[in-house]
């Protein structure tokens, strides 16, 4: 017969379980626990949020290491955000308490003198970023065999954020390097809530043997979802009206909530409009701001103070929180304009209705058309159950470059031949080419970011490669704006990105809190404030994203169809009314694309996505079209008289025979793929890198192919 999943555990797991009075365990621990006991397979643990994952990995992985793990690290525990390492750490460490199992954190935040307490005795769980991975391999590569030589465990937390980014190619490929290290391979646990496209994630953990990669999903335990949408149409374009944070003030009088915006300055704006609203009524400050421009103090006192709060105080915040982080039980979850993904208001969802028995609570916000419908689209998706599939991060130059400078600082001094065996052995960068490879570390000679010693014919660090290692941002691959840091006396609000257009005298909305500028070191890029009575948010670059072809298609099938919904409000309701007009009034379906004419340009609504209609923009550009804009849900504007012959141009591009070099004639300078890294790369592979993450030929045709297209004079 059989164990149960009680009776696979270890009896200091049992008596632990007991002491936390568990009567049974959620349906996602119950599949998990035998799945990591029983067999040697690499594990990705899928359910919804607050369903276990973090106890279906570690109880089954605690029985397997108890004996061993005292005396060596047997666990590594990657998170991709240090507060959430923070939060995990009490809950870990809970598991492992009366056992003797250590457990340790590794990041920026702590301190020196207990780095070296592990370094000496490597033992237990390990909780670390990708960035202080690269850290230990560029400052204390000695140590590495010595840290992970009896590694039997890779446990990667929300594991989705790293399967589209170059952060997680870098994962990746440092994990890589540790297995190469300790000559060993870990068995790898993925814990999300959000994951689909599940052969491309078999592929990311481990390409050389997917049968070896198991998925423990669990469909069932989602919560009840109680959901609304209301609509506040926006008179200016860059302010939404004040009856909208009277409404979410009404709304979160008597709750604690998780409001989420789509911009750093939203988060400011919103924050300092509600306290005022709160103060008129006599209340003190009760809406807290969150986002990753906003010092890391500031932060984790806004977490703190929202977790442990007993009146309803509410935390407004971009994506920052839409990962793990414990603040406490959230009432319910506010989303102001649509989200970019699926998966994004998936996750966002799940942070309300975490007590036992309670339902997850959504009140949905749009301020503008577009916005409507592609917050009723992507609402209609999660309803699906559908999600965004994973893609990848494809042709990972950058990375790669920046990955040589660490390989060859963790070898003091490489041969070329090595150094390709190395890349190409990575399971980062297996699929790369050799000649593209080669070509890349020809260019980083020639820069001297690598030297060619003459005699051993070795690959060492060269000037430049220097400069670039010994920055401090080099453990981190991801883009970030050059900032200056903003003070209040000695204590640090936050960071605002750098520009010719803040002066003295300039008044911010930073952390909440509304400043004037009274001095501006350049030359330590630091910003001196003191409090003020008015101000603006300042400018943030990078808040924005790209959306998937699905929901470019839901938002088209949602404006065709008489369908109503009873979730939304009569304000939402009368705006689809009129937005539908149009389509309604000229009969035009689901399966038709119309491209509108109106007065001296066309307006050609290609609702699709982002990949798709960037790919046609360049397309249309090739052929002479003259673009003039195109916007974040593919409304391309262009000027081609006589109207007609747009038809016989989009005809032309279906049948033509396109090869990415033709795409690349109507891209601008501007437009090209960017990222940390890819200003370091020959134009070539900037350019295989850009064709193979911006441009896609084959899903375009498709697109073309798969639609009629209507020309309406308007």
């Amino acid at each position: 017969m059989r164990m149960s999943s009680f009776d696979l555990l270890s009896p200091n797991m049992q008596k632990k379980i007991w002491e936390m009075r568990w009567e049974e365990f959620t349906p996602i621990q119950d599949k998990a626990i035998p799945a990591i006991i029983e067999t040697d397979d690499d594990i990705i643990i899928l359910s919804g949020t607050a369903s276990g994952k973090t106890e279906a990995a570690f109880l089954p992985i605690l029985t397997l290491i108890e004996d061993t793990a005292k005396q060596s690290l047997k666990v590594l525990y990657v998170s991709p955000l240090k507060a959430l390492i923070n939060n995990q750490f009490e809950r870990i460490e809970s598991l492992c308490k009366d056992i003797g199992i250590p457990i340790h954190k590794w990041h920026g935040d702590v301190l020196q003198s207990k780095k070296k307490k592990f370094i000496l005795n490597p033992a237990g769980i390990l909780q670390i970023t990708p960035e202080s991975i690269e850290s230990l391999f560029i400052n204390r590569t000695s140590m590495i065999p010595h840290i992970f030589n009896k590694l039997d465990f890779i446990v990667i937390d929300e594991i989705h954020s790293f399967l589209d980014v170059e952060r997680g190619i870098q994962l990746r490929s440092l994990l890589a390097r540790i297995e190469k290290v300790i000559n060993k391979r870990p068995r790898y646990i993925g814990l999300s809530a959000t994951i689909d496209n599940f052969e491309f994630v078999k592929q990311w953990v481990n390409f050389r043997n997917t049968d070896r990669v198991r998925i423990i999903h669990e469909k069932g335990y989602d919560k009840e979802l109680l959901y609304h949408l209301m609509h506040f149409q926006r008179i200016e374009a860059n302010k939404k009206p004040i009856e909208l944070y009277e409404d979410i003030r009404e709304l979160t009088r008597e709750a604690k909530a998780i409001i989420f915006c789509n911009s750093r300055e939203e988060v400011e704006y919103s924050t300092v409009l509600l306290n005022r609203l709160a103060q008129k009524e006599g209340e003190g400050e009760t809406y807290y701001p969150h986002h990753s421009s906003i010092d890391k103090k500031e932060r984790k006192f806004v977490e703190k103070t929202i977790a442990e709060s007993t009146s309803p105080k509410s935390v407004i915040a971009t994506s920052s929180l839409e990962l793990g982080i414990d603040i406490g039980s959230i009432d319910i979850v506010i989303q102001v304009d649509s989200t970019y993904t699926v998966s994004s208001l998936r996750q966002r969802l799940g942070r309300s209705g975490r007590k036992q028995g309670s339902s997850s609570m959504l009140q949905l916000y749009s301020t503008m058309e577009d916005s409507l419908v592609q917050s009723l689209a992507v609402m209609e998706l999660v309803l699906e159950k559908w999600v965004e599939p994973s893609q990848g991060y494809k042709q990972p130059f950058d990375i790669l470059f920046h990955q040589i400078i660490s390989m060859c600082q963790q070898y003091n001094g490489i041969k070329r031949s090595q150094l390709i065996q190395e890349i190409k052995s990575n399971d980062a960068f297996h699929d790369l080419d050799i000649k593209d490879i080669n070509e890349l570390l020809n260019y980083m000679i020639e820069r001297e970011i690598l030297e060619q010693l003459p005699v051993v014919q070795e690959l060492i660090i060269g000037v430049e490669g220097e400069r670039i290692l010994r920055s401090r941002e080099f453990y981190s691959v991801f883009m970030t704006r050059e900032q200056y840091d903003v003070f209040s006396g000695t204590k640090q609000i936050g960071t605002i990105d750098k520009s010719p257009f803040i002066n003295i005298k300039d008044r911010i909305i930073l952390a909440g809190k509304l400043w004037e500028i009274y001095d501006i070191d350049s030359k330590r890029n630091k910003i001196y404030v003191s409090k003020a009575s008015q101000g603006d948010p300042p400018k943030y670059s990078g808040d924005g994203g790209k959306i998937h072809q699905r929901i470019g298609e839901k938002m088209m099938e949602i404006i065709c169809s008489d369908n109503s919904f009873e979730y939304i409000d009569e304000k939402a309701a009368d705006c689809l009314k009129e937005i539908r007009i149009p389509y309604h009034y000229y009969e035009v379906t689901p399966q038709q694309r119309v491209i509108w004419r109106k007065k001296d340009e066309l307006v050609f609504e290609t609702y699709t996505g982002t990949t798709i209609f960037q790919t046609l923009m360049w397309m249309l550009r090739t052929k002479g079209v003259d673009v003039k804009t195109v916007d974040g849900v593919g409304r391309i504007k262009i000027t081609m008289p006589p109207e007609e012959d747009i038809l016989k141009v989009l005809d032309d591009i279906k049948n033509s025979n396109w090869c990415p070099e033709d795409v690349m004639k109507g891209v601008l300078e501007r437009e090209k793929f960017v990222s940390k890294y890819s200003f370091y790369l020959p134009e070539r592979l900037r350019d295989k890198m850009h064709i193979a993450n911006e441009v896609d030929i084959e899903n375009t045709i498709s697109y073309l192919d798969s639609y009629t297209f209507r020309l309406i004079v308007l």
